[in-house]
């Protein structure tokens, strides 16, 4: 492996490694709790919602660095595709408390592991979606 080899893999490693740090930044903003609060309460719903959602945009986050040619094609890419996420999410949810009278959030926070498990599940299928729609 050469120098240009290794300094390619910590510029693209840090750089996918902010990203997600930002995307989760960003997350959190939409999200009516506390995720770090809560994890450390020892809240197993938002515990589990998170760990997914890390998945979730660490999967689609791997799929563009493998595919891109550059970085800030990648960090374009994956910002549409965080907020792709977010929309697809936030439009489930809404069908779920209009439609099925079912508030993943609140129940989350309260520590409903069902309620946790579901709404990070979103996540995972959401980025599943949208990996299969860069990949057309």
């Amino acid at each position: 492996m050469e120098f240009s080899d290794l300094a390619r893999l910590a510029v693209w490693t840090l750089s996918g490694a902010v990203l997600l740090t930002l995307l989760m930044v960003i997350d959190s903003l939409f999200t009516k709790y506390k995720d770090f609060q809560e994890l450390k309460k020892g809240n197993l719903a938002v515990t589990i919602r998170l760990v997914m959602k890390i998945f979730a945009q660490g999967f689609i986050l791997t799929y563009v660095l493998e595919g891109s040619s550059s970085i800030v094609n990648a960090w374009l890419i994956s910002f549409i595709s965080f907020i792709v996420l977010l929309v697809l999410e936030s439009t489930v949810e809404f069908v779920l408390r209009r439609w099925g009278d079912l508030n993943l959030n609140e129940g989350t926070e309260r520590g409903n592991v069902a309620h946790g498990l579901f709404a990070g599940t979103l996540h995972v299928v959401g980025a599943l979606i949208i990996t299969a729609a860069l990949s057309i």
